[in-house]
């Protein structure tokens, strides 16, 4: 059998309203702060990532940054285009690339996908199910799966949800 995996949703924390562009946007003082409250309580939670893909937009690398801090990860993250503008597919397309080798994978997006993806994989029998609802994923959050087998077997109503936090600072 096959080692149990965490594959924890994030959404990237508060950013400023405006930027010359959307990918452009940064934290607001508040999303830094949510953001390291959240970080801190990932740690406490005793996850800690052996791979990290994040969205190429500022407000999303500032938020891996500000995360990784509050919990103490010296996890460099993957940095990828496609998560700014993909959907659910297409998220759980890149999660299926991870090495077999890591138990612990973040991915930290945007909305509406990110909180798509949380119903998407939520089979409705963790713990947390029920905490998040459907189309609401704040700034800051975190949704923690549990994930049977490979990171092949990730699919639709095919991870349990054992843990939701949203960082306020």
């Amino acid at each position: 059998m096959e080692k149990q995996r965490l594959l924890v949703v994030v959404r990237h924390a508060k950013a400023e309203q405006f930027a010359p562009s959307d990918v452009e946007r940064v934290l607001s003082a508040r999303g830094r702060d949510d953001g390291h409250a959240l970080g801190t309580w990932l740690a406490e939670s005793g996850i800690d990532p052996d791979v990290a893909y994040v969205s190429y937009a500022a407000r999303t690398r500032e938020t891996w940054d500000v995360v990784a801090g509050g919990a103490g990860w010296q996890l460099a993250p993957q940095v990828d285009g496609n998560l700014y503008g993909t959907d659910e597919e297409g998220v759980l397309e890149l999660v299926r690339t991870t090495p077999d080798d890591a138990a612990t994978v973040v991915v930290v997006g945007h909305n509406p996908t990110m909180a798509m993806l949380v119903q998407l994989l939520d089979d409705g029998e963790g713990p947390a199910s029920g905490q998040v609802e459907l189309g609401a994923f704040p700034t800051s959050a975190a949704a923690v799966f549990t994930v049977d087998g490979t990171w092949d077997d990730v699919v639709p109503v095919g991870c349990r949800l054992v843990a939701f936090h949203v960082g306020r600072g």
